[in-house]
């Protein structure tokens, strides 16, 4: 018997790296996304969020570029956090054809805030692991990534 055929195929596949480290994403995921829904966002609109802080005044299509997201969905995504004062957008003076999208003090605010509960929630997800094990993880993942 091979090993795709019968017992121990699925056992197979859950002992894969890349199934392991995708189980393990989407709990990290889903702990930050249920941490940061304290603060009323979801991971979509704290990824436009962190990114209008980092990068802004931006406007809409560099976001777009930026977050590889849909520009439609952005849109939406732009309303929600306008509409809850975390961030404006206002005509671009370099073109005004265009807007730019600033973050506010309060959005500002809540990005601090999100970070110390994304923080915990990594801490939370980590918490297995030694100090030391927890380190040599974060290398280990971060040189597969760049590989």
């Amino acid at each position: 018997m091979s090993r795709i055929e019968g017992p121990g195929a699925l056992a197979h596949i859950q002992s894969l790296p890349s199934w392991l480290v995708g189980r393990v994403a989407a709990h990290g995921r889903s702990l930050v996304a249920e941490a940061i829904a304290e603060q009323g966002l979801r991971p979509p609109q704290h990824a436009v969020l962190a990114a209008v802080s980092e990068h802004g005044p931006v406007a809409q299509a560099d976001l777009v570029r930026r977050l590889g997201f849909d520009a439609k969905d952005v849109v939406l995504l732009l309303n929600d956090l306008e509409d809850a004062g975390l961030a404006m957008r206002r005509p671009d003076p370099s073109d005004r054809r265009k807007n730019a999208v600033t973050v506010t003090e309060s959005g500002t605010q809540t990005l601090e805030h999100c970070a110390e509960l994304a923080d915990r929630a990594n801490a939370e997800l980590l918490a297995p692991l030694s100090a030391e094990e927890a380190l040599q993880l974060m290398e280990l993942l971060a040189r597969i990534h760049k590989a």
